[in-house]
């Protein structure tokens, strides 16, 4: 398939600069995947949807302040950079901005205590880079690093948490699993409530979720990889719920990452490990039966995902419909339930 093929016209005043306040007032369009019919709504209505036994499946993953700006310890060049994936040892894969002269050798300073050395590049054009602090990382960190939010978004975040999902947990993300932000801690116990049950699994998003596609061919996309947890008390409870033919509900496209990784032999794994799975139209689906989701870029992996899910001519139709009753688009922006 063409990658033009999953393009659509966007007007930027549209991309959502803020998320709504409170989170579960932004808009909510309800998308049947067989039929393509499609319904408008508020995020909170997602509650008359719920089936008594419905499994909802949230990633707990927690955002780092990984973006980090420094200076080039011989030229004093300005340099921006984006933490990906630790490595181990102080070690993280990383992007750098500019990148062309920040060569194997090249030492980055951040403050009086913290910098670090270029070790080597990667094959998608980052670097590895290891770290020399005084102290704890993670407080370094916290007052050195902004929250890594898309460049699209414009405007300064006024605090932290606006980027971060009230369930998140583990840290380790350079972007938010943003289909979690609608969410607050009273909707999910009303939620709970209709009789959902509420899981949690997690990755590590990085350079794999929002790595644009270059190639003419969709097939020719490589995914970078990504770290994923499934604990043996989600992987039963969502085995069990299949088995009694309970929904699988994903809240956003890292948990669909999750569980379709973890799942390809029809039965949800425990465990961790690395995925580089790309879903695009021809995915054989094996655990997911519906999805809470964002308005996501043109011709990005992640409409891939939802057109495989829901049909091509779907999706685009809705997102034509979206644009024309001006929803609000991207990471800050209103949400779909494609069921």
């Amino acid at each position: 398939m063409k990658l033009e093929e999953f393009n659509y016209n966007l007007p930027k005043e549209l991309i959502a600069q803020e998320p709504a306040e409170p989170r579960d007032s932004c808009r909510l369009m309800m998308l049947d995947k067989n039929t393509g019919a499609w319904e408008h709504h508020h995020f909170r209505d997602i509650l008359d949807e719920i089936h008594p036994g419905d499994v909802f499946v949230f990633n707990n993953t927690k955002v780092i302040p990984a973006r980090l700006y420094g200076k080039k310890r011989t030229t004093g060049g300005k340099v921006e950079m984006l933490l990906l994936t630790p490595k181990g040892n102080d070690v993280w894969e990383v992007l750098v901005n500019p990148g062309k002269k920040a060569l194997p050798g090249t030492e980055i300073e951040f403050s009086d205590s913290c910098y670090c050395k270029v070790l080597d590049k990667t094959d998608f054009g980052g670097r590895v880079v290891e770290f020399h602090y005084d102290g704890n990382f993670d407080s370094l960190l916290d007052q050195l690093g902004e929250m890594p939010t898309p460049p699209y978004i414009h405007k300064k975040l006024e605090n932290k948490d606006e980027y971060q999902t009230v369930y998140a947990k583990y840290k380790g993300s350079a972007a938010a699993p943003t289909a979690g932000l609608h969410f607050t801690p009273e909707l999910m116990e009303e939620m709970k409530k209709k009789g959902a049950e509420l899981l949690f699994v997690t990755l590590h998003v990085g350079i794999g979720t929002f790595r644009p596609v270059n190639e003419e061919n969709i097939e020719d996309h490589e995914m970078h990889k990504e770290w994923y947890t499934v604990s043996q008390e989600t992987a039963d409870a969502v085995n069990q719920a299949r088995s009694e033919g309970r929904r699988i509900i994903a809240v956003g496209t890292t948990s669909v990452r999750t569980l379709e990784s973890a799942g390809q032999s029809g039965t949800l794994q425990s465990g961790s490990g690395w995925t580089q799975l790309y879903i695009y139209p021809g995915y054989q689906w094996h655990m997911v039966d519906a999805i809470v989701t964002n308005f996501h870029l043109p011709e990005s992996t992640l409409i891939m995902m939802m057109a495989s899910f829901a049909g091509r001519e779907h999706i685009l139709a809705a997102y034509e419909e979206a644009v024309k009753q001006k929803y609000r688009f991207f990471s800050f922006g209103d949400a779909m339930f494609i069921r």
